[in-house]
């Protein structure tokens, strides 16, 4: 006997499915070279199909945009839980974002602020609302246990952060031919700690890089 889901579930798994599948082309090929065709023919569906459930391609982009934010927002917490020093956990949060990007291609932060600039902007405070408060958290944290200097201004730096963070993404700056993603990632994040550590803290960020580079 087979099993009759009730037609919303069925409506939002397909939605779920929809959103699945452009999150993972758009990070591949780009938001602007996928079109909803790229999308239905994937999937093998039709594009009516995927036009009812979202009315146009910026929709989609949206709620891939956003979808995607949340999934990273809520692993990042469990990192922040279980993480053993402030250190580690900036290094472990950087690995969760790239494992989540595994597949980007073509700056898709770039490419949605050049080709949907709203949706854009809506990230990119969501963004900063959620980094700064982590990042100021961490921050104290690392104060408190003596890794980060205790004179440091925590609000400006959280800020200076997210700034850095937000600016080696820009391809025009920083070119894919010359830096890779993980390059960038890891050269900030060493860059931003070793400002701020102590001597404590600049023998876990040592000792860190050295088991991790072998």
């Amino acid at each position: 006997m087979f099993l009759k889901f009730p037609t919303y579930i069925c409506t939002q798994i397909m939605k779920e499915k929809i959103i699945l599948k452009g999150t993972e082309l758009f990070l591949t090929l780009g938001f602007k070279s996928v079109t909803m065709d790229d999308i239905a023919g994937e999937m093998g569906i039709s594009k009516k199909t995927i036009y009812q459930h979202f009315p146009n391609k910026s929709k989609l982009v949206e709620d891939v945009t956003f979808n995607l934010f949340n999934i990273i927002c809520n692993d990042i917490d469990d990192v922040c839980e279980n993480s053993n020093n402030p250190i580690e956990e900036l290094y472990d949060i950087k690995m969760l974002v790239m494992n989540h990007l595994k597949n980007e291609r073509t700056s898709p932060q770039y490419q949605l602020k050049k080709y949907y600039p709203r949706i854009y902007e809506q990230l990119k405070m969501k963004q900063f609302d959620v980094m700064h408060e982590s990042v100021k958290e961490s921050l104290a944290k690392g104060t408190e246990t003596e890794v980060f200097r205790s004179d440091i201004d925590i609000d400006f730096i959280a800020r200076m952060y997210f700034n850095g963070m937000m600016g080696i993404k820009d391809p025009t700056i920083f070119p894919q031919k010359l830096f890779t993603v993980e390059y960038l990632m890891e050269s900030y994040l060493e860059y931003h700690l070793r400002a701020i550590v102590t001597e404590k803290g600049l023998d876990i960020l040592n000792n860190f890089i050295t088991t991790n580079q072998s």
